[in-house]
């Protein structure tokens, strides 16, 4: 096992631990659901929603959904970093490991830390090369090289600088 391939499965490890991290804290606004469903289905009381001198419902509605999606959101963002310490393990959906390292920088300071080594290891030929990521050619697909070669005069007598050459 090369250093490269011992480094890839430290960081599918870490990716792992960072998940985990990453979905207890997306169970944090937990707390705040249970104070707006506690709000939205108290009985109807001077001071509870929707009696007199009470909060409105749509105050309750509101801390019921968006902590919600920030569960939701962190939840998803946590099985996607797992799945990309998956996929690092496996030496497997290379661009999808980069996206994903990309965005564990803004969970700071671990996901920082985590991404930003991921992508210094992902971006190595040696790595490309275990993900069978073939590198990108010199000419984009479908395009033909220019006539008389690269630093050729293209056929029309005049070189690529603009003069003539004679």
């Amino acid at each position: 096992m090369t250093k490269d391939e011992e480094y890839l499965n430290l960081l599918a490890i870490f990716h792992y631990i960072v998940a985990a991290l990453g979905a207890l804290f997306a169970c944090f606004p937990i707390l705040h659901l249970v104070i707006g469903l506690t709000l939205l289905f108290a009985p109807d009381s001077p001071g509870g929603p929707g009696g007199p001198g009470g909060i409105p419902k749509a105050f309750a509605v509101i801390f019921i959904v968006f902590p919600l999606v920030f569960i939701l959101a962190g939840w998803t963002f946590a099985g996607l970093l797992a799945y990309a310490g998956m996929s690092l393990k496996q030496r497997t959906r290379h661009t999808f490991c980069l996206v994903m390292a990309a965005l564990a920088c803004m969970f700071f300071p671990f996901g920082t830390v985590l991404g930003v080594f991921t992508i210094i290891m992902l971006v190595k030929p040696e790595v490309k090369e275990l993900f069978g990521v073939a590198e990108a050619q010199a000419t984009p697909a479908g395009v033909a090289p220019a006539p008389g070669g690269p630093g050729g005069d293209g056929g029309d007598g005049i070189d690529r600088s603009g003069r003539r050459a004679d």
